[in-house]
C-alpha cells in the first residue's frame, strides 16, 4: 500500500511537472514586448534547426516544446521558408501560425534553361500578386531572367520582380570576361540560351558551343531543334512549352527561330541561361565539330562531317 501511495504521488508530480513545463513552453517568451523580429527561415531548414533559431532569437521558451507541438498539430511540413514578422509578445500558437501562412517574402526556384513562359507559370502558382500581363513583361526580357533562387517579397509587382531577376543576371555577367569575345552581349546571350536547351551535362556546353561557332563563321545554318520548339510554342496535347519530337514538317515552320531555314542567329534568346552556359558562349571549345545529336540516354554525340554524323544518327537509333 505504501508502494502505491509514493508511486501515485510521484506519477501526481510527474504529470504536474509536465504540465507546467509545457504551459511554459507555449506561453510568450516576453509578454510585454510587442518590437517586431523579421525572422528568416532558409529554404530546407527542418523543424529543430527553426526551433534553436526561434530561441536563440527570445521568440519562444522552449525548442522542444515548438517541435512537439508542431508534431503534434501535424504542421511540421507546412512550415514555409521565407521573411516573418514576429514579436516576443506571441505565443507559441501564434508563432506557430505565422510561421505557416504569414510569410512576407516567397523563395521562388528558377532552373536553368526555362523560357520567360515557364517562369510565368511558376509566378502565377508561388506569388499571391501575380497577374497575367506579367508574361508579356517576362517575355520582353527573354534570356536575362537570371536562373537561380530568389527571395521575392509577397507583395511584389512586376517590375520590382524582373529588376531582381535582371539585377541578378548583370552581376553574373560581369564576371565572365567578355574582353575575350568578340560578340556583343545580345549574341552571348542568344547563343548560350541555345547551348542551355541543347545540352544535360556541363561538359557538353563548351562542345556545343564550339558548333554553333564553327557553323556560324561557315555561314552553315544551325540547324537546331530548340529553336523550333520555342517558336511552336505551348503543345495543348502535350501539357508543355516544348514539342518532345520534332516532325519534318515542323523543320518547314515559317519562323525567323527556325534555324533550319534561317542562316544566322535566331532574333533573340531561346531560353534563360545559367552561368555555365553564358561561360561556354563566351569560351567554346577549339574543336572542328559540325554536328552532334542526343542520344536516348541524354549524351550527345559530335561529328566533323556528314558521314560520321548519319552514322551516329544510325547507331544511336534516333
Amino acid at each position: 500500500m505504501r508502494r502505491l501511495t509514493i508511486f501515485v504521488i510521484v506519477l501526481i508530480v510527474v504529470i504536474a511537472g509536465s504540465a507546467l513545463w509545457w504551459k511554459n513552453g507555449i506561453s510568450s517568451s516576453d509578454p510585454s514586448n510587442q518590437t517586431p523580429k523579421i525572422f528568416v527561415v532558409a529554404k530546407g531548414e527542418g523543424v529543430r534547426e527553426i526551433a534553436n533559431k526561434l530561441k536563440k532569437e527570445g521568440l519562444i521558451r522552449d525548442p522542444i516544446v515548438f517541435f512537439l507541438l508542431t508534431k503534434k498539430m501535424g504542421i511540421d511540413k507546412e512550415i514555409q521558408a521565407g521573411d516573418f514578422r514576429l514579436n516576443p509578445s506571441m505565443n507559441l500558437y501564434q508563432i506557430v501560425e505565422n510561421l505557416r501562412h504569414g510569410t512576407l517574402d516567397i523563395w521562388v526556384t528558377i532552373p536553368e534553361g526555362l523560357r520567360a513562359d515557364e517562369i510565368a507559370g511558376m509566378f502565377k502558382t508561388s506569388l499571391p500578386n501575380y497577374k497575367p500581363e506579367w508574361r508579356n513583361i517576362l517575355v520582353v526580357n527573354e534570356g536575362y531572367l537570371f536562373p537561380d533562387t530568389y527571395l521575392f517579397p509577397k507583395d511584389a509587382d512586376i517590375n520590382a520582380i524582373v529588376d531582381i531577376l535582371k539585377n541578378n543576371f548583370n552581376n553574373k555577367y560581369a564576371t565572365l570576361g567578355t574582353l575575350k569575345t568578340n560578340l556583343s552581349q545580345e549574341e552571348i546571350v542568344i547563343i548560350a540560351s541555345l547551348i542551355e536547351r541543347e545540352t544535360r551535362h556541363d561538359e557538353d556546353r563548351p562542345l556545343v558551343g564550339s558548333v554553333i561557332k564553327n557553323r556560324l563563321e561557315l555561314g552553315m545554318k544551325l540547324d537546331i531543334d530548340a529553336t523550333i520548339q520555342y517558336a511552336l510554342g505551348y503543345q495543348e496535347g502535350e501539357k508543355r512549352w516544348w514539342k518532345k519530337l520534332l516532325t519534318e514538317e515542323d523543320k518547314l515552320l515559317n519562323s525567323p527561330y527556325n534555324t533550319y531555314k534561317v542562316a544566322g542567329l535566331p532574333p533573340g534568346p531561346i531560353s534563360n541561361p545559367g552561368l555555365a552556359s553564358l561561360k561556354a558562349a563566351i569560351n567554346p571549345a577549339n574543336t572542328s565539330y559540325l554536328y552532334y545529336i542526343t542520344d536516348k540516354n541524354g549524351i550527345n554525340r559530335y561529328a566533323e562531317d556528314i558521314k560520321v554524323h548519319n552514322e551516329n544518327i544510325r547507331k544511336y537509333g534516333l
